[in-house]
């Protein structure tokens, strides 16, 4: 079959979704979209892609199904609501939910797909708003390799790695686990600033340093910099890592297991998020940490 035959659906086109959208409509171009807002919509628009006024209308039309929403109840909504995908896509659908959402709600959603024939998989992503336009992302996915297979074209238009975790649900654990090394990174390179900043070194210099060693990280290269210019513009908005670090601790709670650091960091999103900064990038921890915590703690000389 050729790219042209296929028909994609894609919901949701905010930051990451716009990207990817825009990666695959380049390989296969009969594209349908359905967003909130029709505006957000408007590049991949142009692009060609046609427009749908509700899920219902756009999974009646396509034979695979991407999905990159907000956050749990809105892929409850988009794959199990009265005018979703599972009532109105025809048996052999496959669907593709990219959003980091909770690994019980990606088996309920394959267990009543499975029952009408209809193939999902919950493959959330990394590599933020820089990746997703590079088509480097990385691909964490649950579900049956069948699925994984038919889907790895499509994989290859918007990834460099993209990986069968295990059975449904299993992309999102795996996705929680990426999200509390995530947090841990951020963290550190905010505290390596601080520190640098309040010894009254060139904090440019050294990140520039440092970079090259073992403390060299994604976060350090990309978001370091950043943070010393104080353009906190979202790459990955405050308010959505916030859910998915809430997703992380509410499995982690479940298996007893006790993470500290995840702790400690879902409490500063939570903060944040509360202080105005949800619409922000992560990297803005770094403004958080110089206004709000040292009026919180004493200085370090």
């Amino acid at each position: 079959m050729s790219n042209t035959a296929v028909s994609i659906g894609f919901v949701g086109l905010g930051v990451m979704g716009n990207s990817i959208a825009a990666r695959l409509i380049d390989s296969y171009p009969n594209m349908h979209v359905y967003s909130r807002r029709k505006n957000s919509a408007r590049c991949i628009l142009d692009k060609g892609a046609k427009w749908h006024d509700s899920v219902a209308g756009l999974a009646e039309q396509c034979s695979v199904i991407f999905s990159m929403v907000g956050y749990p109840a809105d892929v409850e909504e988009v794959y199990l609501g009265a005018n979703g995908v599972l009532e109105h896509a025809p048996a052999g659908t496959l669907c593709i939910d990219m959003t980091t959402s909770r690994p019980q709600l990606a088996q309920k959603i394959y267990a009543e797909a499975a029952a009408k024939g209809i193939a999902v998989l919950d493959a959330p992503v990394s590599g933020g708003d820089i990746g997703a336009k590079n088509g480097t992302l990385s691909i964490m996915c649950g579900g049956d390799e069948e699925a994984f297979k038919r889907a790895e074209p499509f994989f290859r238009c918007i990834g460099n790695m993209w990986t069968l975790q295990g059975h449904a649900g299993c992309g999102q654990h795996t996705k929680a686990a990426n999200q509390i090394a995530v947090a841990a990174n951020l963290i550190g390179v905010v505290e390596a600033l601080r520190y640098a900043e309040t010894m009254n070194l060139n904090p440019q210099q050294v990140v520039q340093t440092i970079s090259g060693g073992s403390a060299g990280s994604w976060q350090l290269t990309h978001n370091a910099p950043k943070m010393l210019e104080g353009d906190f513009a979202p790459g990955f908005f405050v308010k959505h890592f916030l859910k998915d670090l809430s997703i992380a601790l509410d499995a982690a709670r479940e298996a007893q297991l006790n993470l500290p650091l995840l702790r400690l960091a879902q409490r500063f999103f939570d903060e944040m998020t509360a202080s105005g900064y949800a619409n922000l990038g992560t990297h803005v921890l770094y403004d958080y940490y110089r206004r709000e915590l040292q009026e919180q703690m004493p200085p370090l000389h």
